[in-house]
Parts: C-alpha cells; sequence; structure tokens
C-alpha cells in the first residue's frame, strides 16, 4: 500500500531517491524493520493488555513438571506475530500480487482458526479448545482456497510469451544472451515456416528476421541445455503444464507434473488438477499440524520458524529472480519475487517474538499464532514450488509430527495386542522426550535450531546437488 503510493508519487513528480523503493531487497529490509519494531514496541502493551483480561496459558498436568511453575503466562500472542507478518507486507508488497495476496489470506486463516481454539480455551474453560474435526475443516478449506488459485489464477500459470501475434520477439535476458534482439521477427523453427504461435516447442534452431543487423535473414542456433529455457521463454509455459509441475531435489532438468498421477486422463485434464489440489490440502494441513505442535518450549516454533523464513526467503528470491533462476536451473516462477518482502516480515515477526518468548517466556503465541506460522509456511513452501524440499528444511516439524503418530499408533497396537498401551518415547511429542531425559528445555530449543539451520543449508546444496 504504502509502496504502491510511494511509487505513485514518484511517477507522477520523478522525485529524487525515490526509485529506490522498485528494489525487492530494499522493501524487504524495511518489511524486516517494521516488524520487528512492531514487536519490541508493542509487545510489552499486548503482554500487559492479555494479563488485565486474565489471558493466560493452561497447563496440562501429565506435562514435565517444570511447566507446572508457567501456568498464567499470558497466551494468544500469536496476534502480535500476525500483526509484525501483516502490517508490514501490506505496507511494502504489491499489493495487486495474487502471491502475496494468497500468503496474507493463508495467515489470517489459520490465525483466525487459532484464535477460535485458544478463545474456547481461555474464556470457556474448555481444554480441549476447539475439536479437532473443525481444526481439519479449517486446514482443509484453506488448503482448497489455495489450491484452486493456484490452478485457476493466471498470475500462477507460468511465463509470459516474450512474442506477440505478429511474431514479433521482445527478448528478456536470457533471450538477449541467446543471439535474440528487439524487433526480430520468427518466420521459421527448424526450417519450417510458421503462421501462428507455436506452442511447447523444443527446438534448436530459429529462422529470424531483422532490419537492424547487416543480414534480413539469419538462424539462431540454440544449444541443446538451453533450448527448454529458451522455449519456455519465447512461446511462455502457460500450454503445458507450468501450473502442476515442481522441481525435484537431486535431479537436473527434470520437473515432476502432478498430471502424471491422473495416467488415465488426458494432459493437463482435470484429473491432474484435482490431484495437485489434493496435495496442497495435505501439505497445508500437515505442515500447519507440525508447527503447532512443535510449539511446546520457549521460544521453540518461533526460533524454528525463523530459520525455515529464512530459507525460504533465499528460495522465493531465487526463484524470482530470472538471472539466479537461470544459473541454478531452477524453474522461473514469474512475479513470485515480491514473496521475499512476506518472508523478511515473517522474519522480523519471529525475531521479536523471540525477545519476549525467549527462556523464560513472558508470553506464549498459542494455537493462534503456530497456527498462522505453519499456514504461512505451507503457502509459501507451495507457491514457490519447493514442496518436496519440505521433509528436509522443515525437518523439526516433520520429526515432531512423526515422534507423535508413532507413539500414538504403537500405544494403540500394544494395547490391543497386549491388553496394556506401552510408548516408544518417554512422551511425544518429540521434544518432551527429551525434557523426561532430564535435558534443560533451553538447550532442546537451541540444539533444535542448530539442526534447523543445517538442515536449510542441506536444502540450498540441493540447487548444486544434481
Amino acid at each position: 500500500m504504502l509502496y504502491q503510493f510511494l511509487a505513485w508519487l514518484n511517477q507522477l513528480f520523478d522525485i529524487p531517491g525515490f526509485g529506490v523503493f522498485q528494489y525487492l531487497t530494499f522493501r524487504a529490509v524495511l518489511a524486516a524493520v517494521f516488524s520487528l519494531s512492531l514487536c519490541l514496541l508493542w509487545g510489552n502493551r499486548i503482554i500487559e493488555f492479555l494479563k488485565q483480561k486474565s489471558i493466560g496459558e493452561t497447563i496440562r498436568t501429565e506435562g514435565p513438571h517444570s511447566h507446572l511453575s508457567k501456568a498464567g503466562t499470558p497466551t494468544m500472542g500469536g496476534l502480535m506475530i500476525i500483526l509484525a507478518i501483516v502490517v508490514p507486507t501490506i505496507l511494502w508488497a504489491n499489493l495487486s500480487n495474487a502471491y502475496v495476496l494468497v500468503l496474507l489470506i493463508g495467515t489470517l486463516w489459520m490465525g483466525l482458526i487459532g484464535f477460535l481454539d485458544d478463545y474456547i480455551k481461555v474464556f470457556k474453560k474448555n481444554k480441549q479448545g476447539l475439536k479437532g474435526k473443525f481444526k481439519i475443516y479449517g486446514q482443509i478449506g484453506l488448503g482448497l482456497f489455495v489450491g484452486l488459485m493456484m490452478v485457476l489464477h493466471p498470475h500462477f500459470q507460468g511465463i509470459e510469451p516474450h512474442i506477440d501475434t505478429q511474431m514479433k520477439i521482445h527478448p528478456n535476458i536470457i533471450l538477449k544472451k541467446s543471439g535474440f534482439q528487439e524487433g526480430d521477427q520468427l518466420i521459421a523453427v527448424d526450417g519450417k515456416a510458421i503462421t501462428e504461435l507455436p506452442r511447447g516447442y523444443h527446438n534448436p534452431i530459429y529462422t529470424i528476421y531483422t532490419i537492424e543487423r547487416a543480414q534480413h535473414r539469419m538462424n539462431i542456433v540454440i544449444p541443446r541445455e538451453e533450448k527448454v529455457r529458451v522455449s519456455e521463454f519465447l512461446f511462455g509455459t502457460k500450454d503445458y503444464g507450468f501450473t502442476t509441475s515442481t522441481n525435484v531435489p537431486f535431479f537436473k532438468n527434470y520437473t515432476f507434473n502432478y498430471d502424471y498421477l491422473a495416467f488415465w486422463d488426458k494432459p493437463n485434464g482435470i484429473w491432474g488438477k484435482i490431484i495437485y489440489v489434493l496435495v496442497i490440502i495435505f501439505i497445508v494441513t500437515a505442515v500447519s499440524n507440525g508447527v503447532n505442535i512443535t510449539d511446546g518450549l520457549d521460544g521453540l516454533a518461533a526460533g524454528v520458524t525463523g530459520i525455515v523464513a529464512v530459507t525460504l526467503g533465499i528460495m522465493a528470491y531465487v526463484s524470482g529472480n530470472v538471472v539466479f533462476a537461470n544459473y541454478l536451473n531452477i524453474s522461473f516462477i514469474p512475479m513470485s519475487g515480491e514473496v521475499f518482502i512476506f518472508c523478511a516480515a515473517l522474519i522480523g515477526a519471529c525475531v521479536g517474538f523471540l525477545w519476549f518468548n525467549a527462556f523464560p517466556a513472558q508470553i506464549f503465541m498459542g494455537d493462534t499464532g503456530s497456527l498462522a506460522l505453519g499456514g504461512a509456511v505451507a503457502v509459501l513452501a507451495l507457491i514457490i514450488k519447493k514442496e518436496l524440499l519440505i521433509p528436509i528444511f522443515c525437518g523439526v516439524y516433520f520429526v515432531e509430527n512423526l515422534s507423535v503418530i508413532i507413539q500414538v499408533a504403537y500405544f494403540k497396537y500394544t494395547k490391543k495386542k497386549y491388553g496394556e498401551g506401552k510408548r516408544i518415547f518417554l512422551m511425544a511429542p518429540i521434544h518432551h522426550h527429551f525434557e523426561k531425559k532430564g535435558l534443560h528445555e533451553s538447550k532442546i530449543v537451541i540444539r533444535f535450531w542448530i539442526v534447523t539451520v543445517l538442515l536449510g543449508i542441506i536444502t540450498f546444496a540441493t540447487l548444486k546437488l544434481r
């Protein structure tokens, strides 16, 4: 909002220095600073307000005994996190960008579900909070919304063609490197004359007509390893599966299209899109639950999510930059660069919240914060097509989720077989297991942060380990 206003002023009056606001990196820095400042300036006021309203945490008696002293600590601090994410994003991101809007809606959507859960726990004195099925309905609803947006909205449908209906080429930096110039007219592909824009060509020889060069007709030969990328930028990707495709880690020049799973349907058919939407629903549900389960120790969920946000922010920046995407040989995702602004605000919110949430915590995020963060991370990974890397950079969430599933499944199995339920872990999720083993929660939290940093580095390594 503020960015668009400043851009309008600059366009109208050509104000010296205002051109800096067009740069993603500068606006990302502003978003992070605003986000962190909001937390630091309003954190104590929010904590005092929650104390006045007696909005305190209820501690489970079956949990670690060291947690009993935390009873009454203000909860629903996720309101601080949501405020610190949404306000800077609205101020410094381009709100006409569908990627940004989907992220904001996803964060607020899951934040509302978490708020209802916390409200029932605190004000209705119901320790169970919102019934599990309603949480699932909310997560499915968000997944369905995100899936439909990604399938139907034009911003998510790939690279725009750099050639018009008169066959005039308007090259970007990649096409210029291949030898095309502004105003060149395409007249043949592989020696065959064309009368309309081809789609899906991956051919190495383009014949162009040019007036600006010494010769009026010339062939541009594309190296084999570049022919797909040149074709995509020249003709666009809208007609052959960009929407439902994703990058596959550890494999070079290979993308997986969820459309392949609908082998009984025609290419780019409705069933491929339905499968893709179902995958999105599953990922949104799994990741948001993972963050929710991880939020059990002072500073754990906020710190891990902040590190994950750094990883996703870098991934979003390189995916939205045609030069970096080309160098790293990953899918260029047009218009996704604005996601970097949201990531910066998310990082600032997590760091700012840690100021008050680090051991000993003055405030807990509650489900309001954990579900909002989970929704944000899930949608981020999906829209920049890095969801297959989630088990790596979200490894802590994954293990926390897995520990609960294993514990419950083994308990039910042994109870059915032996008449008495047994446990693999001393307590699930796994961070409580380590507490029961005698480790202080601060040591557990810092070690989980270190593991997340390592997983982030491994995630970056996958860009070249192919």
